[in-house]
């Protein structure tokens, strides 16, 4: 899938209309068969199938429909699931993007910016099951999952269910990761895909349980490892590129702890700093060719990953400092190149530079639990995303940067800071009532 692109100057770009916020559309019927039908193929290739829990405690009412976010296949899954029910869908503003966002929104998707605070998406969710009356299909992880395990989930969503209380339904696949990783370069792989539906809430449990208990409810449905289930379940991918891209989840290496000098390809992934090589078998677990497999479990290395992150924030080394090429987004004509500039992420959060001086952003590290960060973006490039309600700013780095680690640190300073935040607040508090 690619995406418009414009070369226009950044003062070229500050003169373009900014996107306008519209009701969404009662999805059409209409387009709704076109894309069952568009599914149809894929489904069947597939041999998809799915298992309910509890849907009978829906019926046909209205529901909050939340699928984990695995590849290009999730949409037509949501279709050979749910069709003819109705469905408004949250979709990303870059997704929307060109002639074919004018016919998405006859289907009923109603564009919002990833990680950022949107007050409008709320009315606009409740216009769309209250008004139009149709289910909302939404992806809470909103961006695809990296290492096969759930993409951190937002706080709050358990305020989201009391506040539209509606039933709540989650959709988690299996398979559907293996098909297509996100990693892998876009290439397809002949997986078997299914997927479990579930009332996680009625409206009535919803009115009994706390935000607290809500929020749980949701992490237990999205705490799935779809690696350790190709593991468990023995689901041979035996293909010859099926490490092909791996480095972009797997960037450190865990024998000389060098960064970004890990390649993955063919059925190899190699560091060549200190010359290590793991193989991948055909269930996705690693080997080492010599020594110790420091991690047969690619979710385990990134864990690993993480939590060096992590000492690297709390040790205040952490930097990212880089030259990178900018687009920016302002509507749904497409995004806009504007040329070089300049991305710096340390303990307070991002700052990016460019046009001559006339570019300057900052972003704090508290804005946002997560960062928009994909691979092969719209097949231009791997890409960092940051930006607000009015501008989206897409970074691609010039060098061999990995955009998995920016996300990482991202998610482990805001929980930082939080912490610290809640911290002095509570200290704060005991203070005044003493």
């Amino acid at each position: 899938m690619k995406i418009k692109t414009i070369e226009l100057s950044y003062d070229e770009v500050l003169k373009l209309p900014r996107l306008k916020h519209k009701k969404p559309l009662k999805p059409s019927r209409f387009l709704a068969t076109v894309v069952r039908a568009v599914s149809a193929p894929t489904l069947k290739k597939t041999g998809f199938t799915y298992t309910e829990e509890r849907m009978e405690l829906v019926g046909k009412q209205p529901c909050l429909i939340l699928m984990n976010h695995s590849s290009f296949t999730d949409m037509k899954l949501a279709f050979g699931i749910f069709y003819p029910r109705r469905m408004g869908i949250v979709t990303s503003v870059d997704a929307m993007s060109g002639i074919l966002g004018k016919l998405m929104r006859l289907l009923g998707c109603t564009p919002t910016h990833k990680y950022v605070s949107d007050i409008s998406l709320i009315s606009d969710i409740k216009y769309m099951l209250y008004e139009n009356k149709t289910s909302v299909l939404m992806y809470p992880e909103a961006g695809y999952s990296f290492d096969g395990c759930a993409t951190t989930l937002p706080r709050g969503m358990g305020a989201l269910m009391k506040r539209l209380g509606v039933p709540v339904v989650t959709v988690i696949t299996e398979g559907a990761f293996h098909r297509d990783p996100l990693y892998n370069m876009l290439q397809i792989r002949d997986v078997k895909v299914s997927a479990h539906v579930k009332c996680i809430a009625t409206p009535e449990e919803i009115k009994e349980k706390s935000v607290d208990e809500l929020d749980a409810l949701l992490d237990e449905a999205f705490a799935f490892d779809n690696f350790a289930w190709q593991r468990d379940n023995k689901v041979s991918i035996d293909v010859p590129f099926r490490a092909d891209g791996l480095h972009r989840i797997l960037y450190k290496c865990p024998h000389c702890n060098a960064e970004n000098q890990m390649e993955g390809k063919g059925i190899t992934l190699t560091c060549h700093a200190c010359g290590k090589q793991w193989e991948m078998d055909e269930y996705g677990q690693l080997a080492a060719s010599e020594g110790e497999t420091e991690f047969s479990h690619i979710p385990d290395w990134y864990t690993w990953q993480r939590e060096c992150v992590r000492r690297e924030l709390e040790e205040g080394t952490y930097l990212l400092d880089e030259d990178v090429d900018i687009a920016v987004q302002v509507n749904l004509d497409g995004v806009c190149k504007i040329g070089e500039g300049h991305l710096t992420h340390n303990l307070d959060g991002f700052r990016l530079t460019g046009a001559d001086g006339k570019l300057d952003y900052r972003q704090s590290a508290v804005f946002s639990h997560t960062l928009y960060s994909d691979y092969y973006w719209y097949e231009l490039g791997d890409v960092i995303g940051i930006g607000d309600n009015e501008f989206s700013y897409f970074c691609f780095p010039k060098e061999n940067v990995s955009v998995t680690k920016a996300r990482l640190a991202t998610e482990e300073l805001y929980k930082m800071k939080r912490t610290r935040r809640r911290s002095v607040d509570s200290a704060k508090s005991a203070k005044e009532n003493t």
